[in-house]
């Protein structure tokens, strides 16, 4: 599945208004003029993810006349939160979430959404600006998996945790910070489990309102683990605890 881009300032207006899903909206830098403003005033309204930026960024897209205006639509819908939330309840007493930070590989992206599918995660979380594009490489390395998990986006990660925490569940964050190994938690109850990108790991102020942290113990010289191998092995102690202990 290829990428897909709408180009023009009307156009993406009627892409909003017709309420598709978009990805993120580039501006060409110092454009004005009602319509655009218009364009503007949506996007902020929409919270959709949008830069201002030089002719030259927009004229390395395929787009002959994109009158400073170009937008990425997604190939799948998001869903909203409180509604992810009350069906996973529904559907399990034990429900499992997974909230990625700033997560900026597609393809890592994509490699997380199988596994979490694998391992019966309920629902992904990803901030609405700092995250992966979804392309055709986080389709194609999902294998797919990504139109069987439903994927939320929200303006801010801590919102998120502080609804989950709401509904009693446990939030968990993995992080090479933590004192404790993931093999000492107990992940048996409803789960929302956090993880930070490679290069700076979960954000700061999203740590301080976790429930809990563990790590994944380093013994070798190696010090970090690629985030989709670091999230399949927390998702499958997870599976350990609740199907074998």
């Amino acid at each position: 599945m290829e990428k897909q881009e709408i180009y023009g300032v009307r156009a993406i207006i009627e892409c909003i208004e017709a309420q598709q899903s978009i990805e993120k909206v580039w501006l060409l830098k110092g454009q004005s003029g009602p319509l655009f403003k218009q364009l503007e005033y949506l996007l902020r309204e929409q919270n959709i993810a949008h830069s201002y930026v030089p002719k030259e960024r927009l004229d390395r897209f395929n787009a002959k006349n994109h009158q400073g205006a170009i937008a990425a639509i997604s190939p799948i819908d998001f869903v909203p939160i409180v509604e992810m939330i009350e069906k996973a309840l529904v559907a399990s007493k034990t429900p499992l979430f997974l909230l990625l930070d700033h997560i900026t590989d597609t393809r890592n992206l994509g490699a997380i959404i199988r596994t979490a599918s694998a391992t019966g995660v309920q629902g992904i979380i990803l901030p609405q600006t700092g995250s992966a594009r979804i392309t055709s490489d986080t389709i194609k390395t999902s294998a797919g998996a990504i139109f069987t998990v439903p994927l939320v986006k929200v303006d801010h990660l801590k919102d998120a945790i502080f609804q989950l925490q709401a509904n009693d569940i446990k939030t968990v964050g993995i992080t090479e910070k933590a004192e404790d190994a993931i093999y000492s938690k107990k992940l048996h109850g409803p789960l929302a489990l956090v993880m930070g990108s490679e290069e700076k790991g979960i954000a700061r102020g999203t740590l301080a309102v976790l429930d809990e942290t563990a790590k994944l113990p380093m013994v070798g010289a190696i010090e970090s683990l690629n985030v989709s191998v670091a999230c399949g092995t927390v998702l499958y102690e997870v599976i350990r605890q609740r199907d074998f202990c």
